[in-house]
């Protein structure tokens, strides 16, 4: 199967929107899912989960792995849980198919030989500052919309996915800091990015100022 009709057979499993909702649940969450949680999470049967689930792992959309949900060992522990988590790579549709990620890659590279860091974390902060307004009222889906998937750990929120994900292995620091300055921007006053990556997520968690 080429590229094109990779793209469109993930398209395509993603259409149902019981699929949708699993997917994005289970992306989401910073942790693995059971087939059980993910049900209820969505409000559909545990069979009925089970198999949409397994259609999502299909699709290269999720991985799968064995646990005990329990917590338990040994004897009498029972048998272990099949669980969900996101998987990894990206997945872009788009008709005609299109090379923005090779663009991105130029691009990156003629700013960090130019010294441009500074120039660039300022247009970043400029364009989050553009929708701190949304994020004013709703901080979570502003973080959403940017393709973040946050998630609360305490008074932080951390970011399970990194939207930059594939030019932070060739230009790290670059892009991180271009991250961190573009939250910087969108965070409202209640709130206080900062570098502290995720396990497999992105580098950049939002703490609540004490003072709010």
């Amino acid at each position: 199967m080429d590229t094109e009709d990779s793209a469109f057979a993930v398209l395509g499993v993603l259409g149902d929107p019981v699929r949708r909702s699993l997917y994005r649940h289970v992306a989401a969450a910073p942790e693995d899912v059971g087939r059980d949680a993910a049900a209820e999470a969505v409000g559909i049967s545990r069979s009925l989960a089970a198999f949409h689930l397994d259609k999502l792992v299909e699709a290269g959309l999720l991985d799968v792995s064995f646990r005990r949900l329990s917590g338990r060992t040994g004897p009498g522990a029972g048998r272990p849980s099949k669980v969900y988590r996101r998987a990894e790579g990206e997945h872009a549709v788009s008709v005609p198919p299109r090379s923005y990620d090779a663009a991105g890659r130029l691009l990156a590279e003629v700013v960090e030989n130019a010294g441009l860091d500074r120039e660039l974390q300022a247009a970043a902060k400029a364009a989050g500052a553009a929708d701190r307004e949304a994020a004013a009222g709703d901080l979570i889906e502003a973080l959403r919309a940017r393709g973040y998937q946050p998630f609360r750990d305490g008074d932080t929120l951390r970011l399970r996915n990194c939207p930059f994900h594939a030019l932070v292995a060739d230009f790290p620091a670059l892009v991180c800091g271009m991250n961190l300055a573009l939250l910087e921007g969108l965070a409202p006053d209640a709130w206080s990015p900062r570098m502290d990556p995720c396990p497999d997520g992105c580098c950049v968690a939002l703490s609540k100022n004490k003072n709010h």
